[in-house]
């Protein structure tokens, strides 16, 4: 009941107050260090991939060794009630739908304006080439990254933290972070991180592979599974196109990565009632997730 608890004490802040304070964020903290790691990584390809892994192991220990550590303290030295609302305080940074919600809304308000003014909004969510963009694809970008983050951002942060506690939700955040921030198979940053950041992307592809297919259940009606099984395997990632796709299904519409990939091809193309419908699925598949894993925990926990 304690891990139950835990969990919907976390959505419940999420909800009414967002994200802490960036100095006392934990997710910031692991962004800083994997952006002091990355700098110091070699350049040659078998040197950089051992650093690279070994970076990321280091501080995966870490953060999973202060999260058991917490969660302990917590679980042992106070009363039930006082235990879920601190655990669950302590979960929320490893979960943002929020602040998800509010920054794809956001892209839409933008784009109401003007063209650039969405381009700028939607840079500040994705981290592709915003400027050949036209409003349409926009839109498109600003769903897909709905989609794709409802998993990393909600669905696999809880999932996680029902198998494994809170250190189970908090490697997860780091290995999404760093996949985030090393996860490229280019030059980013003056650095080549074909090789440098291929631990930490494989890690994340691991961890997300479930999560992923859950979300893409929770945004897809039963009828459409086996067109999103064809659809999501027209993208590379091996998570990201399942909740993608399951999301462009159940809009009718197509999303796509210009010269990449078209999920629903044939479907319309998204107009602003399309996000606000978007955010309304992704706000009940939250919802959904809070309660089965909440139920779960209870039963299980």
């Amino acid at each position: 009941m304690t891990a139950a608890a835990a969990l919907w004490v976390a959505l419940l802040v999420d909800r009414l107050w967002g994200e802490p304070p960036a100095a006392l964020h934990p997710v910031v903290a692991m962004g800083r260090y994997l952006g002091w790691a990355g700098g110091r990584l070699p350049q040659a390809p078998a040197a950089a991939f051992s650093a690279g892994a070994m970076a990321w192991c280091a501080g995966a220990l870490v953060v999973g060794a202060l999260a058991a550590a917490l969660q302990w303290a917590v679980l042992a030295w106070l009363p039930g009630w006082a235990a879920a609302l601190l655990l669950g305080l302590a979960l929320k940074p490893m979960l943002a739908w929020r602040m998800l919600h509010d920054e794809v809304q956001a892209v839409e308000t933008a784009l109401g304006h003007s063209l650039a003014a969405g381009q700028a909004r939607l840079a500040m969510l994705v981290s592709r080439d915003v400027a050949p963009l036209d409003a349409g694809t926009v839109r498109e970008s600003a769903i897909e990254s709905l989609a794709e983050n409802l998993n990393d951002s909600v669905v696999a942060p809880l999932f996680w933290f029902l198998l494994a506690g809170l250190p189970g939700a908090a490697v997860f955040r780091f290995a999404n972070t760093a996949d985030a921030m090393w996860g490229y198979r280019c030059v980013r940053g003056g650095r080549d991180w074909e090789w440098a950041g291929k631990w930490a992307a494989r890690a994340d592809d691991v961890l997300g592979w479930v999560p992923a297919r859950i979300t893409a259940v929770l945004l897809c009606p039963l009828r459409a599974h086996a067109a999103l099984v064809v659809e999501a395997g027209r993208t590379t990632s091996p998570n990201s196109g399942w909740p993608m796709a399951a999301m462009a299904l159940r809009l009718g519409v197509r999303l796509r990565k210009p010269g990449v990939y078209a999920l629903n091809s044939q479907g319309r193309a998204p107009q602003p009632a399309d996000v606000a419908r978007a955010l309304r699925l992704a706000g009940r598949a939250v919802a959904a997730v809070g309660v089965s894993l909440g139920a779960l925990a209870a039963l299980l926990l």
